[in-house]
């Protein structure tokens, strides 16, 4: 009786025979799109059902008082599941998904398949202030890398369907499918072109059709147009660009210190009960922060911020417009607090969707305030185009964030204000702050996949592929004779590194130095190794990336460079070895 195996092996043979490598990208990229979309459906209704038992009635009398309380039970319940069950690091979804493209080939561990469908709505559901945007990609990028391992497809189809399987993550989230294919093009850096655009569009579709089927026309972010752009109030955008600007930077500042703090935390059952205490006095004073907070957006869009304020402890008047303007400033400022505080307590949770609650915060104060102030602006289109600044500023993704709010609006009758506001806040972030909260870290270690082909062939190459350890050493005491003997006549390189007993590297000696005496059978006995020992010409050091050996080879016009491990002797790269196989890497990548 034939196995699973076996049948799934007939299959793979009558792909191969029958159906060609695009053809085959299509079927698969059509496939992720669906395990990302089931991937976003099953994170959003299990965070709805948690969210559900929570509001449920007998809690929601006393409701308040648990702000404080839900939120640490989240966190414990993580805590345990991490510990207990997945028993390894979940990471951020998009971050850990763009270092796995970089460097290792679009290799994604199976374990992100589910780590993140079990932890993210727990933390989101019992208040976390976090979103499911980013365990939604990183769900879909596992399933798309498992795809491509399963099929057995190269290094490049493999990266493709990690981006097929973001766009479908996106796409399955805000019933976006245009956004969804710039977002994976300008966060994965991929090349639009047609073999990859076909691709990408089948992904996007397949996954918002399956968003359809589970929640029909249900969306997160529903909202049509109801005031025209009015060129009247460009100035005021202006200004919204700007303001957009600073709170970007203020939110990439906020999030790199809080996570600074946490790290010094070195227990993690501290840094839960520390963050949860902070994350459940946050949500106490501003009940609004809990969860990811698409009530508070939908209410803004539809003018009703007594009810986007709803759950408020305080005794005052919210029929007074400065009141309400104040609040919505609170929510602005400390909903970047709470988001990190919740990820750096443990939680697992996405940036995406706290952006966008933070800029929906924001721009509807700006016309608040605009308005008190003897203007006459939209609200709802300040609101929504706040929410276009804080995503073109803090995720470092203007047309994405263009493209997200003219999709989810159902029109593109705002596309001036749009692209001016994403425009100026995008600009102003960029000045501060180099790379995004999910780049910087890629950044600082040079592994950041970009544009730029060539530095991105580099940073994928491996160095410790590159190494030829067919070199013969020497030791500086070393007699002429016995180096003749032992190393020169077994030799096939015209190169000869000379270490110590310890293996530590202490310079070279040439062939062509020591030629003109090597048939003096006087010196053999007399003359020794650290006579004609040099030093090399440049070092290379294990931890360096291709884009550094590359330099140092350019700088000392050297064919063969020494590689050294803490200052032990490990090997040589070749420039011949290393533009080759630059090559083939880049044959690979851009075919």
């Amino acid at each position: 009786m034939p196995t699973i195996k076996n049948i799934f092996k007939k299959i793979l043979v009558w792909r191969y025979k029958h159906i060609s490598e695009r053809q085959f990208l299509y079927v698969l990229s059509v496939l992720v799109g669906l395990l990302a979309g089931l991937g976003t459906a099953v994170l959003k209704n299990m965070t709805f059902f948690f969210q559900n038992i929570l509001e449920g009635k007998f809690i929601a009398d006393i409701h308040h008082s648990l702000y404080f309380i839900f939120p640490i039970i989240g966190l414990i319940l993580v805590y345990y599941i991490k510990k207990k069950i997945i028993k390894k690091e979940i990471g951020h979804g998009i971050s850990t998904t763009l270092h796995a493209v970089s460097k290792r080939n679009g290799m994604i561990e199976k374990y992100k398949i589910y780590a993140s469908l079990i932890t993210a709505p727990i933390t989101v559901g019992f208040g976390g202030s976090a979103g499911l945007q980013g365990p939604a990609v990183s769900t879909g990028a596992a399933l798309g890398s498992y795809v491509s391992q399963m099929f057995h497809m190269n290094a490049k189809t493999r990266m493709m369907l990690i981006g097929c399987a973001t766009a479908g993550a996106m796409s399955s989230m805000f019933k976006a499918p245009v956004a969804a294919i710039i977002f994976a093009v300008e966060i994965f850096s991929l090349d639009l072109a047609f073999a990859s655009l076909i691709p990408l569009l089948l992904a996007s579709v397949s996954a918002v059709l399956t968003s359809y089927f589970f929640f029909e026309k249900d969306a997160l972010l529903g909202f049509k147009l109801v005031d025209a752009f009015q060129i009247k109030d460009i100035f005021y955008y202006i200004l919204l660009g700007l303001g957009t600007g600073v709170a970007s930077v203020y939110f990439s500042k906020i999030y790199f210190r809080i996570t600074n703090f946490f790290k010094r935390i070195k227990k993690p059952i501290h840094k839960l009960i520390f963050g949860g205490i902070a994350i459940g006095l946050m949500l106490f004073i501003i009940p609004p922060l809990y969860g990811e907070g698409y009530g508070l957006i939908n209410n803004l869009l539809k003018g009703n911020a007594l009810e986007a304020l709803k759950g408020m402890p305080y005794d005052v008047d919210f029929s007074n417009v400065w009141i309400v303007i104040s609040f919505l400033l609170l929510i602005t400022i400390f909903k970047a607090i709470a988001m990190t505080t919740t990820f750096a307590a443990g939680g697992v949770g996405g940036i995406f969707i706290p952006t966008l609650v933070m800029g929906s915060a924001l721009g509807n104060v700006f016309a608040k305030i605009i308005n008190e102030l003897g203007g006459n602006v939209s609200e709802s289109n300040f609101t929504l185009i706040g929410m276009t600044g804080l995503m073109a500023g803090v995720l470092h993704a203007p047309l994405t964030a263009i493209f997200l709010i003219a999709e989810i609006t159902g029109g593109y009758d705002l596309f001036v204000p749009l692209m001016l506001v994403a425009a100026i806040s995008f600009a102003f972030t960029k000045y501060f702050i180099s790379n995004s909260i999910y780049t910087v870290e890629l950044a600082k270690k040079g592994e950041l996949i970009t544009h730029n082909k060539d530095k991105n062939v580099m940073m994928m190459m491996k160095i410790d592929k590159l190494i030829e350890k067919n070199f013969k050493v020497v030791y500086p005491d070393m007699l002429l004779g016995e180096m003749l003997k032992k190393a020169v006549s077994n030799s096939t390189r015209n190169i000869f590194p000379v270490i110590n007993k310890e293996q530590q590297f202490l310079g070279i000696v040439l062939l062509d130095d020591i030629r003109p005496i090597m048939f003096d059978r006087e010196l053999y006995e007399s003359v020794t190794v650290d006579t004609f020992m040099k030093s090399a010409p440049e070092i290379i050091f294990y931890n360096d990336s291709v884009e550094q050996v590359m330099e140092k080879f350019k700088k000392s016009e050297a064919w063969n460079l020494p590689v050294l491990n803490n200052e032990k002797y490990v090997g040589f790269i070749s420039k011949s070895k290393l533009l080759t196989a630059y090559r083939n890497k880049l044959i690979e990548v851009t075919n």
